[in-house]
């Protein structure tokens, strides 16, 4: 873990709500997919925690969607600007599991982090397919990115406005995978988990206080005992989730 700083390369709108920033600095800390930064703003007590979108050639990306006043200062963010980042937090994926055929599934903001799994997946000879969920087509991104790197896609949208009507466990629905791996809101980890066919990896967003363990503010209940999500995870595996 290191606190280090940042300096903005592009923070471009790619969706609705939805901005890819790139960021030049030190990312030698960004080991696994999975992981996450937090970011700390002028003017806000609190950092804002971001999953790592990729993280190649001294180059970090993320993608976050404006909800709120610290968001929506990220937003108007320049080339130039300068954010210290605390890099290298959580445990990110683990790959040895996934066998031939793994599954990604990620929703809305969710989605960031399967890209660098994707990646990597791919890098290692797997053949991955990648479910994306969102509730309509302008919040849709990073389909032609996925498919770029060779993975196989799938668009799930509640109103059905473009791919799979529904959500991402109807997409789900007869498709052959050896493993999976997910990120989004938490109704939809838990849909994901009662449809599941197999054992999996599960990224769980939540609020955080200092983001590497000492505050205990993301403590959760496992069957192994309490677990805080910045640092013993935000990957959980399928077995040890209570609900």
């Amino acid at each position: 873990m290191k606190d280090i700083i940042f300096k903005v390369i592009s923070n471009e709108l790619i969706a609705k709500n939805t901005y890819e920033c790139k960021l030049s600095g030190d990312i030698s800390d960004i080991t696994a997919s999975g992981q996450f930064v937090n970011i700390k703003l002028d003017g806000f007590y609190l950092r804002r925690p971001i999953s790592v979108c990729d993280a190649e050639g001294g180059v970090l990306t993320i993608i976050y969607k404006v909800v709120g006043e610290g968001t929506e200062a990220m937003s108007r963010a320049e080339a130039g600007t300068e954010w210290l980042t605390l890099t290298g937090l959580g445990n990110g994926y683990n790959t040895s599991l996934s066998g031939d055929k793994p599954l990604l599934i990620g929703g809305g903001a969710g989605v960031p982090p399967m890209y660098m799994l994707c990646k990597k997946l791919i890098s290692e000879g797997k053949a991955p397919t990648v479910i994306l969920g969102f509730n309509t087509e302008n919040e849709v991104f990073y389909k032609e990115k996925f498919e770029e790197l060779g993975a196989k896609v799938i668009v799930a949208t509640a109103d059905g406005s473009v791919g799979v009507r529904g959500f991402v466990t109807d997409a789900m629905a007869g498709l052959d995978y050896t493993y999976f791996y997910t990120c989004g809101p938490e109704p939809m980890l838990k849909a994901v988990y009662n449809a599941s066919a197999t054992s999996g990896q599960f990224s769980f967003e939540e609020r955080m206080g200092c983001g590497f363990g000492a505050c205990m503010g993301c403590s959760c209940k496992t069957k192994y005992g309490n677990k805080r999500i910045c640092r013993d995870g935000p990957v959980l595996v399928k077995e040890e989730i209570i609900w």
